[in-house]
């Protein structure tokens, strides 16, 4: 009963798709999932409810190691449940960057381009409905203007457009209120797939098996050992994907053997090149309330270039109708009941990181460092970011908004006391990724190649947020579902 064509660990943005569209064309799945079930869970499938889940049990809540150049406190929420991380973010919608394709086939990924991707993405919108933001208030409009009083023109940002520098209104996953997380695009109602697809949540994967020949054939877990006749996909996320490769004996040998692990494959790339999109924030007390119409309080977003000559925008700005003070607070900045807040990231940084294991044992958390700005582009594109969102500020007729800038406050001038503020208080926009990148198979940092399979495993893919080479420029939910279909035709026109 243990035994079925394909066992996908990991029920999260990619695992789900990739898991439906195996069953669906008629192959037996076992789906493993540690947390639970999202079916009938509203605070899950109400899109305006993510913040409910924040910090509970539906959260794995990691924390990072210490950064000296940023931002030490920073916690990455990591949806603990079906559907993933796609169940607990503010399920931002858009299509992966012609741009980053390319550079991820730069990188070694040959049969990524944008045009072999694109009807990937046309199957994917049959089934993942997306809707625009249902802003209509004063205050979006003439933040429209000041954007436009400083140079940035509105535009499209739906899933069929390309990003460029502007200001637009966002497109969500979902359907009016209704999360269209990748559980509940692809997979539900659950009884549906019948002896196709059997999910098992509430159970944790500890590591995968191999045999003699390193050939997966199953997965150990709390509940007992699955096994597979065909491929077996890990889909954990950036952070555990590598961690279940390394305590399976997949990994960089020297840290293997430091932590007693048996070495199956040598891979020094597993747990390299971590990703983030990592922000810092520029808040504004207003002089009344501001209508509250989007469910996750950013309705819009700036796109912006530090050189008018760049190919793409090197900055990405949510806009928020809310003081975003987590980081803030504790070091004494003012807050206020009503006002907006501008959150710029840098859009493709520069600076990696890594994850390590703390022990062999399942239940310790993986090390994670992202090393935020230990690169100065990073630091640059941060700085500029806050001096964009200032200058948007500045105009009319968003300036009859604000009472005050609140954080880093208007004595805060010079880039380097930006640079001190900005890093102090960074965040993150969560979007962790590249720890088992694709690349190349001789390419001695890849993990995957191409077609997700893992270098010298066979039966064995990895399909979620780890593979990218590279980051990409926007937020990368939609991006992660397609890579967990494009991993299941991988395998389905084998």
């Amino acid at each position: 009963m243990n035994t079925f064509d394909h066992i996908v660990i990991g029920a999260g943005s990619a695992g789900c798709v990739a898991a439906a569209t195996l069953a669906k064309a008629g192959r037996r799945v076992a789906l493993i999932e540690a947390g639970g079930s999202d079916e009938g869970f509203l605070d899950a499938l109400d899109a305006g409810r993510w913040k409910n889940l924040v910090g509970t049990q539906h959260d794995y809540d990691f924390k990072i190691e210490p950064q000296p150049h940023g931002n030490s406190s920073i916690r990455h929420t990591r949806g603990r449940i079906l559907g993933g991380t796609s169940s607990i973010n503010t399920i931002i919608a858009w299509r992966t960057p012609d741009y980053d394709l390319e550079r991820w086939v730069e990188l070694g990924a040959d049969g990524w381009e944008p045009t072999t991707v694109a009807p990937v993405f046309e199957r994917l919108f049959k089934q993942v409905h997306i809707e625009h933001a249902s802003l209509q208030n004063r205050f979006h409009h003439d933040l429209i203007k000041a954007a436009e009083q400083a140079g940035l023109g509105l535009i499209d940002f739906s899933p069929k457009s390309t990003v460029q520098s502007g200001v637009g209104y966002l497109y969500f996953n979902k359907k009016g209120d209704l999360r269209q997380s990748a559980s509940v695009a692809f997979l539900h109602p659950l009884h549906q797939w019948g002896d196709r697809l059997s999910v098992y949540t509430d159970t944790r994967a500890l590591k995968i098996l191999l045999d003699d020949n390193n050939r997966a054939v199953g997965v150990e877990t709390d509940k007992g050992n699955f096994f597979c006749d065909a491929d077996l996909i890990v889909s954990c996320g950036a952070f555990l994907s590598p961690a279940l490769l390394m305590r399976s004996g997949i990994g960089p040998a020297e840290h293997l053997c430091e932590h007693g692990i048996s070495v199956k494959q040598d891979l020094p790339g597993v747990g390299e090149n971590l990703l983030d999109h990592p922000d810092s924030m520029i808040a504004w007390e207003t002089v009344r309330p501001i209508p509250q119409l989007d469910l996750n309080g950013m309705g819009m977003a700036v796109f912006g270039k530090t050189d008018p000559n760049l190919p793409v925008p090197d900055i990405m700005c949510h806009v928020g109708t809310a003081v975003f003070d987590t980081y803030t607070r504790p070091h004494g900045y003012p807050t206020a009941d009503h006002g907006f807040s501008l959150a710029p990231n840098v859009a493709r940084a520069r600076s990696t990181g890594t994850v390590r294991l703390r022990s062999a044992d399942p239940d310790a958390r993986p090390l994670i460092d992202f090393r935020y700005f230990t690169d100065p582009y990073d630091e640059k594109i941060i700085v500029e970011g806050i001096k964009l969102s200032r200058r948007i500020a500045a105009e009319s007729p968003l300036k009859d908004w604000i009472k005050r800038e609140l954080f880093p406050g208007k004595e805060v001038q010079s880039d380097a006391e930006i640079s001190a503020f900005a890093r102090q208080v960074a965040g993150t926009v969560y979007h962790p990724a590249g720890t088992c990148k694709m690349g190349a198979a001789d390419n001695g940092s890849a993990v995957v190649d191409p077609q997700l399979c893992v270098q010298g495993i066979d039966n064995l893919r990895v399909a979620d947020a780890s593979i990218f080479p590279s980051m990409i420029g926007v937020n990368p939910n939609i991006t992660i579902m397609m890579i967990g279909m494009r991993c299941a035709e991988f395998i389905l026109n084998r």
